[in-house]
């Protein structure tokens, strides 16, 4: 897993990554990582319900709630990680 995860952080933009991942993951993967995103986004701001979020973005219940354990409850905090950095780099374009 190290070599795959080192090989993301040689990328050096945005069109770089997207190239990477299309070559890596089929169609189904990428469209799951987006929703799994997609949901991350929309439980951090915390202004819709479980099923607001399931019918925005098509993500089961169930892959909300895995979603939600990973954002609050565990500890390998990945997910807070990048919108901790989103938020800073928003930060300082203002």
């Amino acid at each position: 897993m190290k070599s795959l995860f080192e090989a993301v952080l040689r990328l050096e933009n945005v069109d770089e990554v997207e190239k990477f991942f299309i070559d890596l993951c089929t169609l189904r993967e990428l469209k799951t990582l987006k929703e799994r995103w997609e949901v991350c986004q929309f439980l951090n701001s915390g202004q819709l319900s479980y099923r607001e979020i399931s019918v925005k973005t098509g993500a089961s219940t169930t892959t909300i709630t895995r979603v939600a354990r990973f954002l609050k409850n565990e500890s390998f905090n990945g997910y807070r990680c990048v919108l901790d950095k989103i938020d800073k780099d928003h930060g300082d374009d203002e």
